[in-house]
This record gives structure tokens, sequence and C-alpha cells, in this order.
């Protein structure tokens, strides 16, 4: 049986921080990178893609606010936004992603499938909202939005930038679908899901769906995935090549090769960036504790060239 792997999208997949994030470019960087996923087909992997979205919703929650404002359009809730972010992201990598197979000669179908994910209303995370999202207001205007919608804000990281709207964010408890995604992978077609970590549900005491106000870490909803599929492999891109051990600081070290014990060590101490690495490293160690056989962190054009020793693997101890 081919090999299964799971490949989270982030980073610079789809665009850079210092761009204007306009089409023509998220389609250049999507060709990019897939252009570097190919190695794994060629391999004779079976491959499913999950990708962020944490850029593009943000601005189609501010399409919402100026909607509302300027023309009166009442704004969609957070969980229709996160659906509108999947189904536009995710038909363009399906679209870039057959234009790339077609210029190779590949044959696979490529399928997007908007997703939904279990998280727990108990949750500790919605008594805390953390997750900044959508525009920048002036505290009198954080002020009128907190008593008209009942939202949540928090000053924004950047100082004297204002006030941002914040979201909680779950821990995700479960894949909807994950059988059928798994078996439309294990039968060659490219599956396309689980985009900005899935849309946020829950079942009431009748077992109807029910939506949450939040947002899902993407990584960790990928490596849940990644479990429940059986993935043999599960990878994050990111826009670094390596994780490094205090990263930025005298003492930074390149860490090319981890086994789990040094990954939870590490992880325990502080090594790894809070907002950034450690994250990532959590969803890693996750998918290696559920049975995965690795788990590798890495940059997209890394990924063929093996010589350069750009993958980080780590092995649950036997």
């Amino acid at each position: 049986m081919k090999k299964l792997a799971v490949v989270a999208l982030g980073g610079n997949a789809l665009l850079r921080d210092n761009e204007k994030g306009t089409i023509e470019q998220q389609e250049s960087h999507t060709n990019d990178t897939i252009e570097n996923l190919l190695f794994l087909i060629k391999e004779g992997y079976d491959l499913i893609v999950t990708h962020g979205n944490g850029p593009q919703v943000g601005n189609i929650l501010m399409r919402n606010d100026a909607g509302e404002q300027l023309y009166g359009i009442t704004q969609m809730p957070l969980d229709i936004c996160v659906a509108d972010s999947q189904g536009g992201i995710g038909y363009m990598i399906e679209r870039i992603f057959r234009n790339v197979l077609n210029k190779y000669h590949i044959k696979r179908n490529v399928v997007t499938l908007v997703g939904m994910v279990e998280v727990d209303p108990d949750d500790p995370a919605f008594e805390n909202p953390t997750k900044r999202i959508g525009a920048t207001y002036k505290i009198d205007q954080a002020k009128s939005l907190e008593k008209q919608k009942g939202w949540h804000f928090k000053e924004s990281k950047k100082a004297d930038s204002g006030w941002r709207r914040v979201v909680p964010s779950p821990i995700p408890k479960r894949i909807l679908n994950l059988e059928l995604i798994g078996e439309l992978a294990r039968k060659g077609n490219i599956v396309i899901t689980c985009g900005g970590g899935g849309i946020p549900m829950f079942f009431d005491k009748e077992n109807n769906i029910r939506t949450a106000d939040a947002v899902i870490d993407k990584d960790l909803a990928s490596s849940l995935l990644a479990s429940g599929v059986g993935a043999d492999e599960f990878y994050i891109l990111t826009d670094v090549s390596f994780i490094y051990k205090d990263f930025g600081l005298p003492t930074q070290e390149k860490l090319e090769f981890l086994d789990y014990n040094d990954t939870k060590k590490y992880l325990e101490m502080g090594t790894f960036g809070e907002g950034s690495m450690a994250p990532k490293i959590i969803a890693a160690m996750r998918f290696v504790e559920n049975g995965g056989v690795k788990s590798i962190i890495t940059e997209a054009s890394k990924l063929e060239d093996k010589s350069y020793g750009s993958k980080i693997t780590m092995k649950y101890p036997s």
C-alpha cells in the first residue's frame, strides 16, 4: 500500500507578510508550493493537503465590517466567514494543483472538501478568548461593538495601533467526514480539506450541529486529521527550513533531527517560540504520540533536497 502523507500549508505557502495579498501574489506562491509537493507525488505518496486562512478570513471580516458600516449589509457570522475562506482558498489550490499536474502529465483527481471540526462547548478556551481576528479599532469603537454584538476585544500586539476582536481557540476533538477523507486519499485522489483548522462546531442534546464563534489552530486540526486517517507522515510547511533552539538569541542552535523525548524536554524548557514554533511542535508531537511514523517541519522548497538535511524528524520512543 502506498504511503499517505498529510501536508499542512502555512507560513509563506500562500502569501507573504510584506505583500498586499493580491490574487496574483497568492496564486504565484501557491504554484511554487505545489511544484515542491510534486516530490511526494512522484515518490508515490497519497496526499491530503490542509491550509491556513488567517490573512484571508481577516480580510473577509473587514469586508463584512465595511459593508455594514457603508451600506447596511448584515454581517455574516464567523463560521460562514471561515467556510467562505475554505471554499475560496481550496478552489485556488485545487485549480493550480490541476494545472501543475497537467504540466508534468500526471493523472490524479483533486477534490476540495469544506470541512467541519468538532470542539467541546465546555472547552476552557471559551472563557478566555485570545485569538485576534479582523480589523483594528479605536477604543471607543471597540467598546461600542462590545455592547452591540457582545464581542471581546484586546489591545493589538503592535503598540498604539488599536484594539482587535478576540475569539476562543478550542482544541479540536474530531474531524467530520474523516472516513470519507481517508478513503478518497487512499484511492489516489489528492484531497484538500480542513482549511483554517476547520469550521468549529458541536452537537447539542438533540444531536443537531451548532456552530461556535471560534477558530481552531490549523496545525492541531491537521495533526488530528493525520492521526485519524492513519497517515504515515505529517508535514508542517512553514517559512523556515529548520527548527531552532533559542531562535534569535546568541545561544541559537539548529535542531536537525529530534527524537520524541528531546523534543518534549525542549518544549517544557520554553525553547521554542510560544506563539510561533511551539504550536507546530505540539501538533507534530501529538501525531507521533498517536502512532504516526514521523513528523516533519520544514520549508516547502526543501522537501526534495534530501542532501541538505532540511527535514525535522521526530520518532516516538519504542
